[in-house]
């Protein structure tokens, strides 16, 4: 194999941190399901005036901050995978073939696994309850759900993961461009944090749902990276500043 198509070693990874980090997370959100910390910040985006969300009918939030931007990380998607099925045959882009691949995997599982989880979960959204305008009775996450005609479909959340998605990029530039890497993880933690800000105060989410979303997303996207890409190096290998040199 060309040098120019071998893959360097991965660099170190703590396991301790990637996935200690979520777990703590999620332990944090379990024990906030005991206080009303969810309900609290909703009502700070609540108008019981007009009984409605601040941002319910935003255009802004709707159709530009909801609408057109998932447009675009879907456009990033289908260029992710074009780029991967152009990876077999244009040469600039077979020595990132496998990173390519691992972009598309990633994106595919951290968006495809929020549907069916809303299905199974049946969490209802903000604006669908009693305390903000709704028919619909609150119950917590890991509670029975109260019997309605109209199951929820508002957990985890669907537009938070558009964003959390691109967790991708940290993990498909992490071996080879660490600086990338930095960026894109900053990226997507900014993009998901303010497409989760705007459909809470549209109504469409409790703060929770959107940290339980960013654990999965990246989860899945650790997954795929260390399915796809991870390769530990060998003994005969070294590591300088952070990069690991064949030895």
């Amino acid at each position: 194999m060309s040098h120019a198509l071998e893959r360097p070693a991965s660099r170190p990874i703590n396991f301790w941190v990637y996935l200690g980090i979520p777990a703590v997370a999620a332990v944090v959100l379990i024990l906030l399901e005991l206080t009303s910390l969810d309900m609290d910040i909703a009502k700070l985006a609540y108008d019981p005036v007009a009984r409605e969300f601040i941002g319910r009918h935003s255009f802004f939030l709707e159709d530009v901050l909801h609408d057109r931007a998932k447009q675009a990380v879907i456009a990033i998607g289908v260029l992710s995978f074009a780029s991967f099925i152009a990876s077999f045959f244009v040469s600039v882009l077979k020595p990132w073939k496998r990173e390519l691949g691992c972009m598309v995997l990633s994106m595919a599982l951290s968006t495809s696994f929020v549907t069916p989880v809303k299905v199974v979960t049946s969490v209802q959204c903000p604006w669908s309850l009693k305390e903000f305008g709704g028919q619909e009775t609150y119950s917590e996450l890991l509670s029975p759900r109260p019997p309605t005609d109209k199951p929820g479909r508002c957990w985890p959340g669907g537009h938070a993961a558009t964003g959390f998605t691109l967790f991708a990029l940290f993990f498909v530039f992490r071996d080879r461009k660490p600086r990338l890497a930095k960026a894109g993880l900053i990226f997507a933690a900014s993009l998901g944090t303010v497409f989760s800000i705007g459909r809470m105060l549209q109504g469409a989410h409790f703060f929770s749902h959107n940290i339980w979303t960013a654990v999965f997303c990246w989860l899945l996207c650790l997954g795929a990276y260390y399915v796809v890409l991870y390769r530990p190096a060998k003994k005969e290998d070294v590591v300088v500043n952070g990069e690991v040199v064949t030895g």
